[in-house]
């Protein structure tokens, strides 16, 4: 007897609102209508006629930015002060337009994300008026020329294990006449530097080469400025090709106000008060997300093209029986096809659902930022080690309350006064948000652009020679190599991996971890059948093993887990990105279970999807234990010098990774529900964008 799917058709759009946390966010929804809509015309037609074959900007390329400024896709990144339209934090926004139009093509995502990275130093760290003056004249339908704007860095990046106060760019003193405000003499060179064909204005790190202006900065320079503003040459890239790329050149005058966050005239020397590492660190701890976002799209939307190429290869003649299996399912009565798309499926819902509990975490980051700067000011705490000591006790009161909400009850936690005060407590929840935040940050940048772009190779490569052809349904081999520039965007795989061997260690995280373990077991009582308790236990012993690293010294003498010892710390950084991505996908399962009910569309499709979104979830959890277990134990075992020493020292590691392996028994059987739900899901008749 054939068994049965419950599956019908593919996730709709009420069903994403809900697991990725926007149900409720009616300007997202329309937002994310119209970055498609844009996505699969213009986009979607650029790249069927050709338009990624060159490397010069041409009128065609130019007309999907104008399209997007039609769309509101511009100013989405702009306060509602400023002529945008979306009120508040906009990570989750930016996230989820990201999405829309990576889902046809990473460069012309790019091209349109370029511009909020320029003026992203501005928004986090500019005065009021150069907020005005670029935030506002970057929005388009206001009259004027519209700005828009090049973030020039191409420099070694803070705390990324290399010199980052090193910059090619430098700033001296043209003229300073008295009484007047200093005009400012800036050389940049920038190298792969994108928007370059039209940005009028760049934003650019620069030193001092001059004694009388003292460290770095980042400024503004803008094509009417007096000097050199060379947009270069365009770059040969071999993807990403709908974005404009060069290698400018700018020898520029301009006034000392277009120091971004201003300066102060100090013992006659001009002291910028923002270095250029303060401004970067404030823009990359948001952007870096939208970049993982990038390729974890590419994964969910390669399956629809490879059902349809499934289906449709090998059918056999006309003469066969349009009834038969081998015409309905053609590659698909193969388990291996079935099973290898269920895989490739399972790691992009992952990969989505972490880089979107990023953007929504750095939503509630940036809703406290505000209220906290106000809170210490009134302290008149602005740094310094009065800031230093504030903070020590806040990680304090933090802990303490993590304690309270890992042991009491619900009932407890509403009745108790104390775990009240903590939880309300707006420096305290900045602290536990921020701790988060810190680790949450690059691991969707590391593990969706690393891991993701080796599953492209996957779905390029179940799709056989047709797969590198231009007229390949999905675009999927320009997608796949548009994920390796992706992997190098904001700093390629080891700026990531340096952060998170940096931050995870924190005990505010950690702690936060634990928490989130705990809730994984409790997900696994009610539904046994997600994953979750593989994850749970995988995080177990992720946590035993990192604190034993840090706390041994390896067979010769050396300590296992050290800044610089990166063989050791970069590896767990992997396995603790990969371990969060399951985390996030039980979580949003879990969020797809209690609130889809109450919407009428998304309940429709309940019964089938559930399951096999909870048997993605343990195909994810299964591969996810395996690399974290082999990183672990290579790690440990391979420094030791004495096997017999395991035998003792490490018990409690042998029976935490034991009680791992025994949670995975049965689970395999996700993959053969899957890949089977696979053959009998029904996908709409023609591709949802040209080819």
């Amino acid at each position: 007897m054939e068994q049965e799917s419950g599956l019908k058709t593919l996730p709709g759009d009420e069903v994403r609102q809900i697991q990725w946390g926007f149900s409720d966010r009616y300007d997202l929804q329309m937002l994310v209508a119209n970055a498609r809509r844009v996505a699969r015309t213009i986009v979607a037609k650029n790249v069927a006629e050709g338009e990624r074959n060159t490397h010069e900007w041409t009128k065609k390329k130019a007309a999907m930015i104008d399209a997007f400024d039609e769309a509101g896709l511009t100013a989405a990144f702009m306060d509602v002060e400023h002529g945008g339209f979306i009120d508040g934090p906009k990570n989750l926004a930016l996230a989820l337009m990201a999405f829309e139009i990576s889902w046809v093509d990473g460069g012309a995502a790019t091209a349109g994300l370029a511009g909020n990275l320029a003026l992203s130093p501005i928004n986090e760290c500019g005065t009021p008026e150069q907020r005005a003056r670029y935030m506002g004249g970057a929005v388009p339908g206001k009259g004027g020329k519209l700005l828009r704007g090049s973030f020039d860095l191409t420099e070694p990046l803070p705390y990324a294990g290399v010199d980052g106060s090193m910059l090619s760019g430098t700033m001296r003193i043209e003229k300073w006449e008295e009484g007047k405000e200093p005009i400012l003499k800036i050389e940049k060179r920038g190298r792969f530097i994108t928007n370059m064909a039209y940005a009028n204005f760049v934003t650019a790190a620069v030193g001092s080469a001059d004694e009388r202006i003292k460290g770095s900065t980042m400024v503004i320079l803008e094509e009417t400025d007096p000097g050199l503003y060379d947009r270069g040459v365009a770059t040969k890239k071999m993807t990403h090709q709908l974005s404009s790329t060069h290698d400018p050149v700018f020898s520029l005058s301009v006034p000392a106000s277009r120091i971004i966050g201003g300066y102060d005239i100090v013992d006659g020397k001009i002291v910028p008060r923002l270095d250029h590492g303060s401004i970067i660190e404030a823009v990359f701890s948001h952007t870096r997300v939208t970049v993982g976002i990038m390729t974890a799209a590419k994964l969910l939307s390669a399956v629809e093209p490879l059902i349809r190429y499934h289906r449709q290869r090998y059918r056999g003649t006309s003469a066969d029986d349009v009834a038969s299996p081998r015409f309905k399912l053609g590659i698909q009565q193969k388990e291996d096809a079935q099973q290898r798309l269920a895989d490739i499926w399972a790691a992009g819902e992952a990969m989505c659902s972490l880089g979107f509990a990023a953007a929504r975490l750095f939503d509630k980051i940036d809703a406290l930022v505000k209220i906290r700067k106000e809170i210490l000011a009134k302290k008149g705490i602005t740094g310094g080690r009065a800031l230093y000591k504030e903070t020590k006790a806040i990680e304090a009161q933090a802990m303490e309350y993590l304690k309270l909400d890992g042991s009491l009850t619900e009932a407890q936690k509403a009745t108790d006064a104390k775990y009240r005060a903590l939880k309300e407590d707006p420096l305290i929840q900045f602290a536990l948000l921020d701790t988060l935040g810190n680790v949450y940050c690059p691991a969707p940048k590391l593990w969706n652009t690393g891991h993701g772009t080796n599953m492209m190779r996957e779905a390029v490569a179940l799709m056989g020679g047709y797969g590198i052809t231009e007229d390949a349904p999905g675009y999927l081999c320009n997608k796949w190599v548009d994920g390796q520039l992706e992997a190098t965007y904001e700093g390629p795989e080891v700026v990531q991996r340096r952060q998170i061997s940096l931050t995870m260690t924190n005990e505010l995280f950690l702690e936060q971890l634990r928490l989130a373990l705990a809730e994984l077991e409790a997900i696994h009582r009610e539904m046994p059948n997600v994953g979750a308790a593989i994850t749970a236990r995988a995080g177990k012993l992720f946590l035993f093993a990192l604190d034993y690293m840090q706390k041994t010294n390896d067979a010769t003498g050396k300590k296992y887990f050290h800044a610089n010892r990166q063989g050791v710390s970069f590896p767990l950084a992997d396995a603790l990105a990969c371990l969060l991505g399951s985390v996030e996908q039980i979580r949003d399962l879990v969020r797809l279970k209690n609130e889809g009910p109450q919407n009428p569309v998304a309940a429709e499709s309940l019964p089938g999807l559930l399951p096999f979104m909870g048997d993605l979830c343990v195909i994810q959890a299964l591969d996810m234990a395996g690399e974290v277990e082999k990183v672990l134990t290579e790690l440990i075992y391979g420094y030791m010098a004495d096997p017999a020493s395991v035998r003792t020292t490490l018990k409690e590691y042998q029976e935490l990774r034991l009680a791992l392996e025994e949670s995975m028994a049965g689970q395999r059987s996700a993959r053969d529900r899957a890949g089977y739900a696979l053959t009998q899901v029904s996908i709409p008749e023609v591709l949802d964008y040209p080819q």
